[in-house]
């Protein structure tokens, strides 16, 4: 089992390979084109920051995966949700990795006193869509063509997953 840990700056580099070889091979992301390095820093050090987590699975000394969630929509009457992602390095996928670390992804979510988690998902993610499943999101919009990736219209489902307690900060 890989051992999961906060995510440190030097990890950012495997963090950003897992991330472009998603944006490039797969329509769990959206970008069109990898990011950089540079912005990678700056999304860890807004992250950090911001009292955001971000999770690493760790094999050996390699990072395999990373979760994080963050602000949903920059509202403030959103302040008791957040929108979550899971990516995991290719090879590796479909070894029990994704659930390493969404347990604990969660367990901060509750922790921070947050109410909901949010995730946006290609419709077409099948694997994704029945992961979220078995954490208890559900399926709660599905918009159809609102992204074009690899020269197709894509379909954005959201799922979300309503914690314990009412999050309420204010």
């Amino acid at each position: 089992m890989p051992q999961v840990r906060p995510a440190r700056r030097d990890d950012v580099p495997a963090i950003l390979e897992i991330y472009n070889g998603a944006v490039l091979h797969t329509t769990a992301s959206y970008d069109l084109e990898p990011v950089t390095l540079e912005s990678r820093l700056e999304w860890f050090d807004q992250k950090e920051a911001g009292g955001w987590p971000v999770l690493v699975a760790v094999e050996g000394k390699e990072v395999v995966g990373f979760a994080t969630f963050g602000p949903f929509r920059g509202k403030a009457g959103f302040d008791a949700t957040a929108e979550h992602s899971v990516y995991i390095r290719e090879d590796v996928r479909g070894g029990g990795l994704g659930t390493a670390l969404m347990a604990p992804l969660i367990a901060e979510a509750r922790r921070m006193g947050l109410h909901v988690l949010v995730g946006g998902i290609d419709a077409e993610n099948a694997g994704s869509l029945r992961f979220h499943e078995r954490f208890g999101f559900v399926p709660v919009a599905h918009m159809p063509q609102v992204g074009r990736k690899f020269g197709r219209w894509l379909d954005l489902v959201f799922v979300q997953l309503v914690l314990e307690g009412d999050g309420a900060q204010g």
